[in-house]
C-alpha cells in the first residue's frame, strides 16, 4: 500500500488513534490487542499506516450452500477474529484475486474505536460483474487520517450469482434478481448495529459508488428494505435510471441457462454445478444488448418495486442530500486503449459510432456532421470520446439531476475536467480517473493521476467527500461556492485547477442528445 502526504490534521489524529490503541478502552481485556466488539463477534484490528484497519469481516453467512438464496447474518463466533487480511471477491470473469462465494465481507477503517464520526461505505463498480472492496484505490486508510471519519468498504455477490432472473423459471428462485442488493443491504444492517464500536455514527452514513457502484446506490435508494440505513449518496459515473425489466431480465436467464446445457425443468442443478461454469456461461451473448450477458438489478416486484429514477426520482429517498458527478471524457477509458480507434479520419470515424458505443438509435453521420459544424476546434479522435460520452454515458447521469431537481430535492452536481493518464499515454478526465483523486490515493497502484498537481486535485475533491459526508453539503472553502442543479441554471461545478462553477456546461451536447430516446443499457 501506497501511504503518501498527509495533512498536518491528519498526522494529528492518526497520532491519537495510535495512542488510543494503547488504552483500556480500546484493548481487548486479554490484552491481545485493539478489539471491536460486533454483534457477530470479537474482532481484531491493526495498524494501517497511522490508522487502524480491520479487513474480511463477514457480515453474511457463506453463500456456497445457499446459491440465488437471499442474505443471512454469519453465525456469531466467540474467539477474536483476527481481521488482518482482505476476505474474498465474488466470483467473477477477469482477473480479480481470492474468488469464492464466501464473499460477504466488508473492511473498515478508523482513527480509534472511540467518538462517532461520520461513516463513508464505498461500493465497488464492476457494471454488477466485476470488482471488490480490495483494490488499492479505493483503500480507506488516507482518507480517516485526513478527515476523522470511518471508511467502510464491501464485497457481495456479483453477475449471475447476484443478478440472475429465475423467479419466473422456477419457484425457490423468487428474490434470485436483486440477492447483489440485498446482500447490500445486509451490509448497510451491519453498519447501523455495529459501526459504533468501531468509532462510527450509524446516523450518519454516506454511501459513495462508482460506475456500477454508483448504479447499485441509485437502485439502493428505490428499495424499501434501504429506507433509514444511508443519510447521503454520492454517484461517480454511475446511474441507474430504470432496472431491467422482468420479461429481458428471464430472457437473460433463459440464454444463461442454455449456455450452460439446461432447460426450466432442470433448473436446480445451478445449485450445485462448479461456481466456475455459472461464471463462464455469462459470457454467452445477451439477447438484448449484444456483447456477453448483462446482470443487474430487476423490477422484480418484491424488493425493487418501482424503477429509481423513472418515471420520477424515488420518493422514499427524496430526504437524502445527493451528489452526481461525471467525467467530461468518461468513454476515453473504454475506447482510448484501442488501435483501431487512433488515427481516425472524418472518413472513417462513423463506422466507429456503432450503436454499441452509443447505445441510442442515431444516425452517425448525423453526429459527425453536427460535432463538425458546431465543434470545429475538435478533431475525429476527439469526437468519438466526446459524443460517445454525451450519448451514453452522461445522459443517465443529467436525467437523475434532473429528476432530483423536479423533486424538490435537488443534487449538487460535478464534473471532473482535470486529466489523469491512461497507461498508452493519452489523456482526458476518463472513467474511474475520480476514484484515487476523491478518495485521496493517486499514488496507489492503478491511478492515472499523476504530475505536480495530482495531490493538490486530490486535496480539493476529497475534502469536498468528506465535507458532504459531515454535513450533507460539499461546499468547503477550497471551492468556489456551489448551489445545487437547477433545471433553469444546470448548476456544476467543475472540478479542475482551479475548480469553478458553470451553468449547463456541454450544454450544447446535451440539446443534441436530449432529442433522441435514452434507454438505460441493460434494460
Amino acid at each position: 500500500m501506497v501511504r503518501g502526504h498527509l495533512t498536518r490534521r491528519g498526522l494529528g489524529l492518526a497520532a491519537g488513534a495510535v495512542a488510543l490503541a494503547g488504552t483500556g478502552r480500546a484493548r481487548a481485556q486479554d490484552g491481545q490487542g485493539v478489539v471491536a466488539r460486533t454483534r457477530s463477534g470479537p474482532v481484531r484490528l491493526s495498524p494501517d499506516g497511522l490508522v487502524l484497519a480491520a479487513r474480511g469481516i463477514p457480515y453474511g453467512a457463506d453463500t456456497t450452500g445457499r446459491r440465488f438464496q437471499p442474505p443471512i447474518r454469519p453465525e456469531r463466533w466467540s474467539a477474536i477474529l483476527d481481521a488482518a487480511d482482505y476476505g474474498p471477491a465474488s466470483p467473477q470473469r477477469g482477473n480479480e484475486p481470492n474468488q469464492s462465494e464466501d464473499c460477504l465481507r466488508l473492511n473498515v477503517w478508523t482513527p480509534d474505536l472511540g467518538g462517532a464520526r461520520p461513516v463513508i461505505v464505498y461500493i465497488h463498480g464492476g457494471a454488477y460483474a466485476t470488482g471488490s472492496g480490495s483494490s488499492p484505490l479505493t483503500d480507506g486508510a488516507r482518507l480517516v487520517a485526513k478527515g476523522d471519519v470511518v471508511v467502510v468498504t464491501v464485497n457481495h455477490r456479483l453477475g449471475s450469482l447476484g443478478y440472475a432472473s429465475l423467479a419466473r423459471l422456477a419457484p425457490g428462485f423468487e428474490d434470485s434478481g436483486n440477492l447483489g442488493q440485498l446482500d447490500l443491504v445486509l451490509a448497510l444492517q451491519w453498519v447501523r448495529d455495529n459501526i459504533a464500536a468501531f468509532g462510527g455514527d450509524p446516523g450518519c452514513v454516506t454511501l459513495v459508488g462508482q460506475s456500477g457502484g454508483g448504479a447499485k446506490i441509485a437502485t439502493l435508494m428505490a428499495m424499501p428494505a434501504a429506507a433509514g440505513l444511508f443519510h447521503r449518496a454520492v454517484t461517480m459515473s454511475g446511474q441507474q435510471v430504470t432496472a431491467s425489466g422482468p420479461l429481458n431480465a428471464t430472457r437473460r436467464a433463459e440464454v444463461w441457462l442454455e449456455a450452460l446445457g439446461l432447460t426450466p425443468d432442470r433448473i436446480e442443478a445451478v445449485r450445485t454445478l462448479p461456481v466456475e461454469r455459472l461464471i463462464e456461461a455469462a459470457g454467452a451473448t445477451d439477447p438484448i444488448l449484444g456483447g456477453s450477458l448483462y446482470f443487474g438489478p430487476v423490477l422484480d416486484g418484491r424488493s425493487l418495486t418501482r424503477h429509481p429514477f423513472w418515471p420520477d426520482a424515488a420518493p422514499q429517498s427524496a430526504h437524502i442530500p445527493m451528489m452526481i458527478g461525471n467525467t467530461r471524457e468518461e468513454t476515453l477509458m473504454f475506447l482510448g486503449g484501442d488501435p483501431a480507434n487512433a488515427g481516425l479520419t472524418w472518413d472513417s470515424l462513423p463506422a466507429r459510432l456503432t450503436p454499441s458505443q452509443m447505445r441510442i438509435d442515431v444516425a452517425p453521420e448525423e453526429v459527425v456532421a453536427w460535432y463538425r459544424a458546431n465543434h470545429p476546434e475538435m478533431g475525429p479522435d476527439q469526437v468519438l470520446i466526446r459524443a460517445t460520452t454525451a450519448a451514453r454515458s452522461w445522459r443517465a447521469a443529467v436525467i437523475e439531476a434532473e429528476m432530483r431537481a423536479v423533486q424538490g430535492s435537488p443534487a449538487f452536481v460535478y464534473q471532473l475536467d482535470w486529466a489523469s493518464r491512461l497507461p498508452n499515454g493519452r489523456a482526458g478526465a476518463y472513467h474511474t480517473s475520480d476514484i484515487p483523486l476523491m478518495l485521496d490515493n493517486v499514488g496507489a497502484e492503478g491511478s492515472g493521476a499523476v504530475g505536480p498537481d495530482a495531490q493538490a486535485m486530490a486535496d480539493r475533491m476529497s475534502e469536498t467527500l468528506l465535507a458532504f459526508a459531515r454535513a450533507g453539503d460539499p461546499n468547503h472553502a477550497d471551492l468556489p461556492s456551489w448551489t445545487p442543479y437547477s433545471l433553469e441554471r444546470r448548476e456544476t461545478m467543475v472540478l479542475d485547477l482551479p475548480p469553478r462553477m458553470e451553468n449547463d456546461p456541454r450544454g450544447d451536447e446535451r440539446r443534441f442528445f436530449g432529442r433522441i430516446p435514452y434507454v438505460q443499457p441493460g434494460t
